[in-house]
């Protein structure tokens, strides 16, 4: 007779205690303490450790050596204020931190805070008091690194700046751009008679002051020029040019800007190579620059015109493998431009003159042909020692 009972149950794996042998191989996950932390030392977002009751670090995790970049070795039993900068450690952050979280329960701030070997990173702070039976035997600290996240809202800002002046810029080119245009038709016939009288007028008394109204004319023809540029937003017509021909044949215009007083000069480094330029808007730009100095020295002064090679990375783009640029560099010996004042110099519209005496388009013109042909512009400026505004213009590469 065969035995029908079913066979006896074995053991069932999934519950099956671990051999012995196997203990030793993975942690226990019966041990509270063990638990916590193995949990706090897998945290490698966060710095997460304790404070004794005077503020000094009793434990340390992966994500403090990650973030502040002390071994547990280095940062136990040192005081937590090393992590703050001079500035805060003299103002008594790090104690008020704790007094704050010791009577409200809780301390949250952002702030800087310094790494090992004096990097500052932006961090998100939170201290919380620990108690036992009432009495105060510690503090917890979180500390998260959010350098990120604060460059990124600054970026959005910057974005967003950015955007609101282009919407201005544009409401303002359409206002300027039919203004400009019919002033510009008045000035040329003002220019052209001018010239037809100076021709034909052989006093030296009539000539100083035909040769006073063409300079005002001028000025004007160039403020239309600037409304025009701005109002359209010119694309530029690039060819081949010597910057140093450039300037050459444009010194009788750059001379006639200037009044009585001012002496004017251009200097050039030999064989500079061809750049592929808006040869109208280089003229235009030098004659903004030129006017510019001369109406910083009322009482007369010495301007100088200079074009050297340099190999250099933009501003702009202070990342970028450096590359060959001529830059023109007009230069006076002026009073000079407020510091406060200097960030602000390419803005369209801005003006450090008195009301009537200046558009405020020269530098931004200067500024924007300086982008828009692949370049940039700088200024550098010291009260009383006048001012350098530097116009850099890429070189073309050589052909492969």
């Amino acid at each position: 007779m065969s035995d029908t009972s079913p066979p006896a149950a074995g053991p069932d794996p999934a519950r099956t205690p671990r051999a012995l042998g196997d203990a030793a191989a993975i942690p226990l996950l019966d041990d509270d303490t063990q638990q916590l932390k193995r949990l706090i030392d897998g945290v490698v977002d966060f710095a997460i450790y304790m404070l004794d009751t005077e503020g000094h670090v009793r434990s340390w995790n992966t994500g403090g050596e990650r973030i502040k970049g002390y071994t547990r070795e280095e940062v136990i039993g040192t005081h937590f204020s090393r992590f703050y900068t001079p500035e805060d450690i003299a103002s008594d952050a790090p104690a008020r931190g704790l007094r704050i979280a010791r009577e409200e329960g809780r301390f949250t701030a952002e702030g800087w805070r310094v790494r090992k070997g004096g990097a500052v990173f932006h961090a998100s702070v939170v201290i919380d008091p620990i108690w036992q039976d009432d009495v105060l035997v510690g503090y917890a600290k979180v500390t998260r690194d959010i350098t990120d996240r604060l460059e990124d809202q600054e970026r959005l800002e910057q974005s967003r700046d950015a955007l609101l002046q282009a919407h201005k810029l544009e409401a303002v080119g359409k206002l300027t751009l039919g203004l400009a245009h019919d002033f510009n038709n008045l000035l040329n016939i003002i220019i052209n008679s001018l010239e037809l009288v100076d021709h034909y007028t052989m006093q030296p008394k009539a000539k100083k002051h035909l040769q006073g109204a063409m300079r005002a004319a001028e000025r004007g023809a160039l403020l239309t020029r600037q409304l025009l540029t701005f109002g359209t937003g010119r694309v530029l017509v690039s060819e081949r040019h010597s910057v140093a021909t450039v300037i050459h044949e444009a010194m009788d215009t750059l001379r006639r800007a200037c009044h009585d007083g001012v002496t004017l000069y251009a200097r050039f480094d030999d064989d500079l190579p061809g750049i592929d330029v808006d040869r109208e808007q280089l003229e235009a730009a030098l004659l903004n620059l030129v006017s510019n100095s001369r109406d910083a020295m009322p009482a007369g002064g010495h301007i100088a015109i200079t074009a050297t090679l340099r190999e250099c990375a933009p501003p702009h783009a202070a990342d970028a493998a450096a590359s060959r640029f001529i830059c023109i560099e007009v230069s006076d010996n002026g009073d000079g431009i407020p510091a406060d004042d200097q960030a602000r110099v390419f803005e369209p519209f801005f003006t450090t003159k008195e009301v009537g005496k200046g558009s405020g388009l020269g530098l931004s013109q200067v500024f924007g042909f300086a982008r828009q042909s692949g370049g940039f512009a700088e200024l550098k400026s010291a009260s009383g020692e006048g001012t350098t505004v530097s116009l850099c213009l890429p070189v073309p590469r050589d052909p492969e």
